[in-house]
């Protein structure tokens, strides 16, 4: 881009080369003499000496944009899809979970058949906390996939 730059002459518009140089941080303001010349031939003796004379500009500083390349963007879909895959092992132990829990209550009903009813209010209190986790390692997934 610099060569293509330096095929057109800088004295043919001198203007906007002096507000790109006012624009840029002081460091990469490293002009050469030829350019402050050809500058300097298309102002007024005072503004020409500005020019010349080291002025304290306020800095400003560029703005970045994030820009990603395609190979980020495929790295950045992998690591999502291999966290969706981990966040969803949560399940197959929410399974597990509830397997565990009505498993239990067969082995205590079958111990002491009085107590069903009561054995059977906290089976269903522990498959509902089981699969409310199954629940939440799910939206995890999702979230990870979708939301960011």
């Amino acid at each position: 881009m610099y060569s293509i730059g330096m095929l057109f002459s800088r004295a043919s518009n001198p203007c906007r080369y002096l507000a790109n140089d006012i624009l840029r941080p002081l460091g990469t303001n490293a002009g050469t003499y030829r350019d402050q010349m050809s500058v300097k031939a298309f102002l007024p003796t005072a503004a020409s000496q500005l020019l010349v004379a080291p002025v304290a500009l306020p800095v400003v500083q560029p703005v970045r944009f994030v820009q990603t390349s395609m190979q980020l963007r495929d790295i950045d879909q992998a690591a999502k899809y291999i966290g969706a895959g981990a966040a969803t092992v949560g399940v197959a132990g929410s399974g597990a979970g509830i397997g565990s829990v009505f498993g239990s209550l067969v082995i205590g009903y079958a111990r002491n058949p009085s107590l069903k009813q009561q054995l059977f209010s906290y089976a269903i209190l522990g498959f509902a906390l089981s699969e409310a986790m199954g629940l939440f390692c799910l939206m995890m997934a999702f979230l990870i996939l979708f939301a960011f």
